[in-house]
């Protein structure tokens, strides 16, 4: 069974998006090991000076480095990002799945994204749309994507 990982700059303190990640969690334990790792964002005053942020990254991305699986494909997912449909993604995870590697780690950053030391790290840079959405939206966004994946390779009727 597939492993994957899942870390998250941020904790969950929504009900609606504690009960929807459940809900996929449930649901992706058919399919593969899942690991959902929650890092604490760095603190920010209201109005940070780039250097603030720059720092602030830095150690989410040390954080990150320290959680990754050891010889997980990493995908981080930035705005900059590419573009995929679903088909599409199901087809590269399961490329990637089938090249040996020892499972797949996908990075969500916190609200001033990712360290782009991470990004560079990362095989794929995925992006969700060109519009801007809560980090947290994205770790339910990413979950509902990888149960449609898995859906997609076996061809389930979740997909239409």
């Amino acid at each position: 069974m597939q492993r994957v990982t899942v870390i998250c700059v941020g904790r969950l303190k929504e009900k609606f998006y504690i009960s929807a990640v459940s809900e996929y969690v449930k649901r992706l334990g058919r399919y593969c090991r899942l690991e959902i790792i929650e890092l604490p964002e760095q603190r920010l005053p209201e109005n940070p000076a780039p250097a603030e942020i720059e720092r602030a990254l830095a150690k989410e991305a040390e954080a990150v480095r320290a959680r990754l699986p050891n010889g997980a494909a990493l995908a981080a997912l930035c705005v900059e990002g590419e573009l995929r449909s679903s088909e599409e993604l199901a087809a590269l995870l399961e490329r990637q799945a089938g090249a040996g590697e020892k499972g797949l780690a996908f990075v969500i950053g916190g609200s001033y994204g990712l360290h782009p030391s991470v990004k560079a790290q990362a095989w794929l840079r995925l992006s969700m749309s060109p519009m801007t959405f809560p980090h947290h939206l994205a770790r339910v966004m990413l979950l509902e994507q990888l149960y449609r994946s898995f859906q997609i390779r076996e061809g389930g009727k979740y997909h239409k």
